[in-house]
Parts: C-alpha cells; sequence; structure tokens
C-alpha cells in the first residue's frame, strides 16, 4: 500500500470534527482576559494585644475604602450574575415551550396518522361512541403534512390512504397540484395503472387537465416501460390546446428511453423536439451525456456535448462536469478524464462534492493513490465534508489495496461521525475480508447487520456467497441461501454460478443438483437466453 494515500487518510478525527465554540475545522474564538482584582488585607489582632495598638491609623483608613470597594464590586457582580441567570432561565423557558409545542404538534400528527392508518375500524369505534364526523374535522395541515411526508418518502400505499382520508373532509376542495404530486410519485415507484386512476378521478372532480398532468402521466408510464401509452399521450398533447408538450415534457421522455437502452426513439424525440421549434436545455444534454456515457457510447455523447457548446441558451454546468468525468473515468480513460476536469474548471466551473466522489473513484480503481491522495488534501484544504459516497469510495481502495487496518479505521470513523453504513459499505467490507480468507471478520459484519436497519439486496448476498466460496465454507454459503429467503432476496444467476464454482472447486459439483434442483448446465443454459455470460 503506498504511504501516501494511508497518510492521507491517516488524519486525527479532529479535522472531521468542528472544535467547541468554533466553525468546522476553524480555531475556537479567543476568550477575554480576566482582570482579578487583588485581595483585600485583613489585619486581625487580638484586643487584649499590644499589636493591635500600634497599627497605623492612616493605614486602617486606607484599608477600609479598599473592603469596601471589594465588597461592592463582589455585590455588584452577584447581581449581574442573578440578572444573568435570569435570562438564561427566561430563554431556557422559551426553548422548553417551543420544544412542548413541536412535540405537541408531533403527537397530533401521529393521532392523525393513527386515524389515517388504521382508518375503517376507528370508523366502526367513532360511529359507536357517536363520533362519525370527527374523522371528517381533521385539520388542514395535520392531513396535507401527513400525506406530504409520505409522498416524500415514496411511501405509495400508505399515501394514498391519506389522500382517501383528505378526500372525506368537509374543506377539501380538488386541487391539481396534489394529484400532480402523487401521480409522479407513483411513476417513481413503477405504479402506472393506479397513476391512471388518479387522472380518471381529476377528470370527473373537474380539475383543469394542462400540460403538467399529461407530463406527470406520461412520466409514469415511461418510467415503467410504457413507451406505447406514453407516445400515445404525447400524441394527444400535441393536438389538445393548452397542453403542448415542453421541453420538461420531452427531458422526462428521453430519459426513461435512455434508461431502457431505447436510444433509436431517443433520435426520434429529438428530431420531434426541432421540428416543433422547442430546443433542448441543459438538463436534456446532460440527460444525454450522463446515459450515453454510461452505456459506453462515447461518440453519441461527444456528439450531445459539442452541441450543447454550440447553443447560446444552454451552458455546461457540474452536472455536465461530473456526467462527463464519471463516464471516462469509469472507463479507465484517466487522462482524457483529466483533461476535461482542466477544461471545465478553466471555464469557471466549481466541482461540488460529487465530482471528487467521482475523481477519487476513478484514481481508486486505477490504483493512482498518490492522485487519489491529492484529491483529499484538496477537499480537506477547502473544508468538503465527506458523505457517504465519500468513504464508500476510500473504504473500497483501501480493501482492494489490502489495507484492512486502514478500512477498518475508516469504517469506525465513519460510524463515530453519525454516517450509518449501507449496502455498498458492507459489500466493500466483505470482498476485502473475502480476499484475504478473514473469515471472522466476515462474522462480525453479520452481527453488525443484525443490530442495524440497513436495507440488503441480492448484490451483497452474491459478495457475502463469493467470500465464502473463496474460503472453501460451504455450510455458510447454504446459510447465505437461507439468509436471502428470510430476507426477501431472490437468488440470481450470480448467486448460483458462485455457489457450482465453489462446490466444483472441492470436486463436488454433483451434489449442487441433489441439494438445490439446479447443475452448471442449467446455469450456463439460462445465462444463454438471457445473452448473460457466467464465468466458469
Amino acid at each position: 500500500m503506498p504511504a501516501s494515500i494511508a497518510h492521507c487518510c491517516s488524519y486525527s478525527p479532529e479535522f472531521w470534527l468542528p472544535s467547541s465554540g468554533g466553525q468546522r475545522g476553524q480555531p475556537d474564538a479567543p476568550g477575554r482576559k480576566l482582570h482579578r482584582r487583588p485581595l483585600s488585607l485583613r489585619v486581625v489582632a487580638s484586643r487584649d494585644s499590644p499589636d493591635c495598638e500600634k497599627i497605623d491609623e492612616s493605614l486602617r483608613t486606607s484599608l477600609v475604602p479598599v473592603i469596601q470597594s471589594e465588597t461592592r464590586v463582589r455585590h455588584d457582580g452577584s447581581r449581574e450574575r442573578e440578572r444573568e441567570e435570569k435570562v438564561k432561565e427566561r430563554e431556557e423557558k422559551e426553548r422548553e415551550r417551543r420544544r412542548k409545542e413541536g412535540v405537541n404538534r408531533k403527537i397530533a400528527s401521529k393521532k392523525a396518522i393513527s386515524v389515517i392508518l388504521r382508518r375503517e375500524a376507528t370508523k366502526a369505534v367513532i360511529e359507536k361512541k357517536r363520533g362519525g364526523t370527527n374523522s371528517k374535522k381533521l385539520l388542514p395541515r395535520t392531513v396535507l403534512e401527513a400525506l406530504h411526508e409520505r409522498v416524500t418518502a415514496l411511501r405509495w400505499e400508505s399515501a394514498l390512504k391519506v389522500f382517501e382520508l383528505l378526500r372525506e373532509q368537509l374543506w377539501y376542495r380538488p386541487n391539481a397540484g396534489i394529484y400532480i404530486k402523487l401521480i409522479v410519485m407513483l411513476g417513481k415507484c413503477k405504479q402506472p395503472e393506479r397513476a391512471q386512476i388518479l387522472f380518471q378521478a381529476m377528470v370527473e372532480e373537474g380539475c383543469m387537465i394542462n400540460h403538467e398532468v399529461y407530463t406527470a402521466l406520461l412520466s409514469a408510464y415511461s418510467r415503467s416501460g410504457l413507451f406505447e401509452k406514453a407516445f400515445s399521450l404525447l400524441d394527444i398533447m400535441k393536438s389538445s390546446d393548452g397542453c403542448h408538450p415542453d421541453v420538461y415534457t420531452y427531458s422526462i421522455l428521453i430519459k426513461s428511453c435512455l434508461q431502457m437502452f431505447e436510444f433509436e426513439k431517443v433520435q426520434s424525440l429529438l428530431v420531434d423536439m426541432k421540428s416543433l421549434g422547442i430546443r433542448p436545455n441543459t438538463i436534456t444534454y446532460n440527460t444525454l451525456i450522463d446515459a450515453y456515457g454510461k452505456a459506453g457510447r462515447f461518440a453519441e455523447m461527444e456528439l450531445a456535448l459539442v452541441e450543447m457548446l454550440q447553443q447560446r441558451n444552454c451552458k455546461p454546468d457540474v452536472w455536465t462536469m461530473n456526467a462527463t468525468l464519471r463516464a471516462f473515468g469509469g472507463s479507465g480513460q484517466i487522462e482524457t478524464m483529466e483533461h476535461c476536469y482542466d477544461k471545465f474548471r478553466g471555464s469557471g466551473i466549481s466541482p461540488n462534492i460529487k465530482t471528487f466522489n467521482i475523481l477519487l473513484d476513478s484514481y481508486g480503481k486505477a490504483k493512482m493513490y498518490e492522485k487519489m491522495s491529492s484529491v483529499m488534501e484538496f477537499m480537506q484544504k477547502y473544508y468538503f465534508s465527506w458523505t457517504i459516497v465519500t468513504y464508500n469510495v476510500v473504504i473500497d481502495a483501501f480493501g482492494r489495496a489490502g489495507d484492512l487496518r486502514q478500512m477498518e479505521y475508516l469504517f469506525r470513523l465513519m460510524k463515530s461521525e453519525g454516517i450509518k453504513p449501507n449496502c455498498v459499505t458492507l459489500c466493500s467490507l466483505v470482498r476485502a475480508y473475502g480476499r484475504v480468507g478473514a473469515v471472522d471478520k466476515i462474522g462480525g459484519v453479520l452481527r453488525l447487520i443484525e443490530n442495524s436497519d440497513v436495507l440488503l439486496d441480492t448484490v451483497f448476498f452474491n459478495c457475502l456467497m463469493d467470500a465464502y466460496g473463496r474460503a472453501g465454507c460451504l455450510a455458510e454459503m447454504r446459510g447465505v441461501l437461507e439468509m436471502m429467503e428470510g430476507r426477501g432476496c431472490k437468488p440470481d444467476k450470480i448467486t448460483y454460478s458462485t455457489m457450482i464454482k465453489a462446490y466444483s472447486s472441492k470436486g463436488v459439483a454433483d451434489r449442487v443438483k441433489d441439494i438445490y434442483g439446479f447443475s452448471a448446465e442449467d446455469i450456463v443454459l439460462s445465462g444463454r437466453k438471457s445473452n448473460i455470460r457466467l464465468r466458469e
């Protein structure tokens, strides 16, 4: 492991933690110097002592004002402290009052949510207690906040229940904006049929149908790959007054086509835009550049970038830079990536944290640890806070390099910063431990998962399967398969091929079909049908 990257990532955690009283990465403001008054002198003598008579009257006269002044200062200071304490007490009471108000609002919201989620049961209880109208007299703010929370979290089932309750309120009036948000949410959740039902409800309630409504429904269709319905709706928009598609409509449809690798449809949409006099904007070009770059179609990507630079109304931004750097860096074209970075910086575009994450990831996969270290030093110099993506990239780089000590240090630092590890983080740890055969460390990762709410996917279990397969732990591999079934993750061809490879290395490949009901030939044939090549 080169010393440069180890040096950079071995910085004290004090860099990431802000010092008390100061801003992040800056020294504390110096405190005020305290000038203490000299303590007053006291002369203590017995009345019968001859020394008492020898005390000079002038000294006594000079000490009395000092003692009185000291007493007055202490008295004034105590009154000042009392005033400060009263002010602090009032401020504390005000903060406590505001906190209680916030708690009460949350309690009210939870009560409303309880009514929403158990609506049918609540209705029956309320009707028995002559409170049948209570569920129709909820506060607008309470219901709308509950709806907004679920729409933002893409909890479409709960959001639709809240919306049903909203429509039952006495103060409810049909609102096109709420419908649009719900339709967009259903599109993101791949629920086009329910989006269509909401669209029909809008029509029945007399909401005005404009191009924004059509665009939301078109987005729901295209996100689910229903391009026939999406293009049919686009034709309806073209022939409807006041509902003509705009650049945003086309950008959404182009993005969906690119995600489904429908590149021919993308070209027809671009031609259609030009025929209607609709010019692509920066978002459209950024979508094209990013999608072409991820697909490895660099000729089309460069053509879109050149065309974008030729447009007067389209200026490249940081998203353009990140998409370009990701395309070249992800394919190992480091020199081209660096050249593009210099060009974008020369044009006045400032990088953001995503830019540095892309650079770190590209350098890490290319094993250019010195350049990776330079990026981290730049981030430190200009106070760029690390995100979970940054930690994942650097943890993966150390894992690939076999430096488990630094990898584990960063993992602990990540948790101390309050950043929860996700599935990508755990995959990097398992891969690193699997490469060196540290099976006991993998068990520690599994214990960590048991005490967390991290969502696991098939990719993680495949990493876990591969790590155990490298170590020849066949029993643990069977346990991983059971764990996948328990968490609702379906094994894929990579899962099965990894198991076959591990069993074959032990000379017991024939037992695979007896235990699991499939063989290597079944996997190969299935892979050929799906145009997927499995590693032998």
